[in-house]
């Protein structure tokens, strides 16, 4: 008795074909915006500027490692020291990650930490952590309204 063993592995041609449309898609649709044919997404700044929205605070803040493991958020306009971010505590959490990956970005392009970090209430509402050493910049809006509070609270406005 002789069993017949197949052991080729087809992908269905539909599947194939969606791929293909996918990835066409989306190439045309790169090529579109990059020729000016379609708009980008609003860049928020950009968005702010054309609809000359002033920004109701800003805070230049320095954040510094210290010995035990907590992050030293400094004011460096006046000294103050505005918090003491400490592992393992809620919303502590979600500053040190942006924190790190804008240490990275300053890494990476051979900029030290010595350059403030400015954070920024708009007449708008919206909130933002810009580097300017990098030009980076992140609207922590976008996380959610408990990681945007774990900034907001470090503006002289906020409630302490």
């Amino acid at each position: 008795m002789s069993l017949a063993h197949d052991h080729e592995q087809t992908i269905p041609k539909h599947a194939v074909a969606s791929a293909a449309i996918l990835v066409l898609t989306a190439i045309a649709l790169t090529a579109l915006v990059k020729v000016g044919v379609l708009n980008r997404e609003a860049v928020p700044a950009a968005a702010r500027t054309e609809a000359h929205v002033a920004p109701t605070e800003v805070r230049m803040l320095s954040f510094t490692d210290r010995g035990d493991g907590a992050v030293v958020v400094r004011d460096t306009s006046t000294g103050e020291i505005v918090r003491v971010l400490l592992d393992g505590v809620p919303g502590n959490g979600f500053v040190r990650g942006v924190m790190r990956g804008m240490a990275r970005e300053r890494h990476m392009r051979g900029v030290g930490m010595a350059p403030p970090f400015t954070l920024t209430l708009w007449r708008n509402g919206t909130l933002s952590l810009e580097d300017k050493a990098t030009g980076r910049s992140i609207e922590l809006g976008s996380f959610g309204p408990d990681n945007r509070e774990a900034f907001s609270v470090m503006l002289k406005g906020a409630a302490r």
